[in-house]
């Protein structure tokens, strides 16, 4: 190679001229660019040579002035065009003849170079360049464009992102959702944090974020993280600050499907054939449905009724929803997959849609509504003497709540003989229950609502109209298990292995009530499901299943379609390996919505007690979790709330306390309390 020869090189990604100065060995030459710069290359460096003169660095700029007029895109997608259909290769040179009828230096540098930078109509094949094929221009073309387009929404998406940042209204696109979702699904592993007791830094190390969140995040300058993508998601207003990770993480589907909806609205505008034609008119009984106020889902109600005999006749009459759906449609395979209604202080996540749920589904006050009605006759000590099951027809005369009843009760109200003589009758069934070996183990429930971000707890308590009612509902539930007991029908039937509970002189020993209580609950096994009668040794009863509430919960609505198929004379809808099978998943499903409504109470819990740092609680120790690191479970009497405590001094169980909370996280599931002494107590209090 001479001296002067104008050479190109690159330099990392740039493309840079240069005068060969002299050689460096035996294969490397020294070049000198326009700056005056040396650079050592090697052969296989240079990518261009210039011909046909000689250069000093300084003529290297005037050349690539002469350069620049050449210098048009858009004039090789002619080239092509005359090219490609004999799909010839050409040199720069050839190419500068072709475009601009010129082989001058300047003209065929102008040609290596668009040659060189197209990604679009040639491909380098040696020292030429042959035409890509149509189909090959049409797909990169269209490569091209869906990369410009990712651009475009990308800018989009962070224009829309500072919008919402700066706390204005953002009517987000398609294309943000899917990012937003992506980073919702990450976020969501926070919820892990309750599960396993995990940190955010393990957690972040645990679960690496998947490429469409380290884009987005990347993109917005922000840390990867589980955490960092929920606290986006809060700044954006994507997501509120009380965001209900659990139920986002579990599988459990918070809206219908549009097809589950439309299928509804046609039920309700074209209601199916009534398959129970011999339906039983109980119309002229008065019907009582009990309630907490707020319930919308009405799924039972009580009616009482003096017999020609003299006897006296309870009955018990329960939603009937398969009045509105088959087995295997696509309502009752919505409602499998959600197993059952979830409650939480937020509200509930219904198990189908509204519309049918709280209309024709439901015991409608006033209106003619379809039941499946259990008939009971007692004797004179609470035993079941008689019974009968009936699809039938009622018409609900009161819809009342668990206060009115038991004012009801308190004042002896004369107007209404049917409520005092149902309640009469629950006493007697709950001391017959306890001859027969129940366990009653009584301990505060904390009932959690939050509305418009105000947080409420109140405790449960077991008045006489709760208990009125729990012990029709499990009247019901014997009934219909020794039905299905006696006609060999598969049923999910509920059972309970009788518990070790501690020697009574054990018992003795510890402190009466919630301590006592408490001690007897952590030996009272699992409850179970069995297609096979069962003993249920928790309520004293040798058969037992749920199908009270069938609006609310899958297993019910399970007992309902085989109960009801019998009746017609039809084979049950589900064998005992169907019902089996069906009922594994609904088990599980179940499970993870006991976990999901467990856990979002506790959040609620310890974020009501976080904003109440000032406020001293009366406490019981109830047991302990870890003696020797004097870690105890706690009971906060005025909220029926039970929470670990570690202690600074020797405690006893039953030992009342004072405390107040010193550190509550609910995101991290943190509670500490402190104890107050009693001239703290005192002080606080004045």
């Amino acid at each position: 190679m001479e001296k002067g020869t104008l050479v190109e090189f690159r330099v990392q990604s740039d493309r840079r001229l240069g005068v060969v100065d002299r050689p460096d060995g035996k294969t490397r030459w020294f070049v000198i660019d326009e700056r005056g710069q040396s650079h050592s290359l090697a052969p296989r460096q240079i990518t261009y040579t210039v011909n046909g003169q000689t250069y000093k660095p300084s003529d290297i700029p005037s050349f690539l002035e002469q350069v620049k007029p050449y210098l048009d895109p858009s004039s090789l997608e002619v080239a092509w065009e005359l090219l490609v259909e004999d799909g010839e290769a050409v040199t720069p040179t050839e190419m500068a003849n072709l475009l601009f009828s010129a082989s001058d230096p300047a003209p065929c540098y102008a040609a290596h170079c668009l040659l060189s930078d197209d990604k679009l109509y040639f491909k380098q094949k040696g020292e030429a360049y042959e035409p890509r094929t149509s189909s090959q221009v049409a797909d990169i073309k269209h490569q091209i464009q869906v990369k410009a387009l990712k651009a475009r929404e990308q800018q989009d998406f962070l224009v829309r992102v500072e919008t919402a940042l700066q706390g204005e209204a953002v009517e987000w696109q398609r294309y943000d959702r899917q990012r937003l979702e992506a980073l919702e699904k990450y976020a969501t592993l926070l919820a892990e944090i309750f599960r396993g007791g995990v940190n955010n830094e393990s957690l972040a190390r645990a679960y690496p974020p998947p490429a469409p969140v380290l884009e987005t995040m990347s993109m917005l300058g922000r840390a990867a993280t589980p955490q960092g993508a929920w606290e986006l998601l809060v700044e954006l207003g994507w997501w509120s600050l009380h965001e209900n990770l659990f139920l986002r993480r579990s599988a459990i589907p918070v809206q219908f499907a549009s097809k589950v909806l439309e299928v509804a609205e046609q039920r309700l505008q074209y209601p199916p054939i009534d398959s129970d034609t011999n339906r039983l008119d109980l119309t002229h009984l008065k019907v009582y449905t009990i309630d907490d106020e707020s319930t919308t889902e009405i799924d039972d109600g009580l009616s009482w009724e003096k017999l020609a005999d003299g006897r006296q006749q309870l009955w018990v009459h329960i939603a009937d929803p398969t009045r509105w759906l088959a087995p295997e449609d696509d309502l009752d395979l919505e409602a499998r997959k959600r197993g059952s209604t979830v409650y939480l202080p937020t509200g509930m996540v219904p198990m189908f849609p509204e519309v049918l749920a709280t209309g024709p589904m439901s015991l409608v006050q006033g209106k003619v509504c379809c039941a499946l009605s259990f008939g009971v006759i007692l004797d004179e000590n609470g035993g079941v003497e008689d019974y009968t099951i009936h699809p039938s027809l009622i018409k609900p005369t009161y819809r009342l709540t668990y206060e009115d009843v038991d004012e009801m009760l308190e004042l002896g109200v004369e107007a209404e003989p049917e409520i005092a003589a149902i309640a009469s009758w629950a006493t007697k069934r709950k001391a017959w229950r306890y001859h027969q070996g129940a366990i009653s183990i009584s301990m505060p429930e904390a009932m959690i609502k939050v509305k418009d971000d105000d947080i409420s707890i109140d405790i449960l308590d077991d008045s006489p109209s709760r208990q009125l009612v729990a012990e029709m509902m499990i009247l019901a539930g014997e009934v219909a298990a020794r039905y299905g007991q006696k006609h060999n029908i598969p049923l999910p039937f509920r059972g309970q292995p009788q518990p070790e509970l501690p020697p009574e002189e054990e018992l003795l020993q510890l402190p009466p009530g919630f301590v006592r209580a408490c001690a007897m609950r952590r030996c009272m096994p699992k409850s179970e499901m069995s297609i096979t009668p069962v003993r249920h040794a928790g309520l004293g009863l040798d058969t037992y299943t749920q199908a009270t509430s069938p609006i609310r919960r899958y297993s019910d609505l399970l007992t309902h379609f085989q109960l009801k198929a019998h009746l017609r004379g039809e084979v049950p809808p589900f064998s005992a390996e169907q019902l089996k099978e069906v009922m594994m998943t609904v088990i599980s499903t179940t499970q993870e919505l006991t976990m999901v409504e467990r856990q979002t109470n506790k959040y609620w819990a310890l974020e009501y007690l976080r904003r109440q740092p000032e406020q001293i609680w009366q406490a019981t120790v109830l047991m302990w979790l870890r003696e020797d690191s004097n870690l105890a479970l706690i009971l906060l009497e005025d909220l029926g709330l039970q929470l670990p405590m570690i202690f600074r001094r020797s405690v006893n169980l039953g030992e009342q306390i004072s405390v107040k909370v010193s550190i509550a996280d609910p995101r991290k599931d943190v509670i500490q309390f402190q104890e107050i002494i009693y001239q703290e107590a005192q002080t606080a209090a004045n």
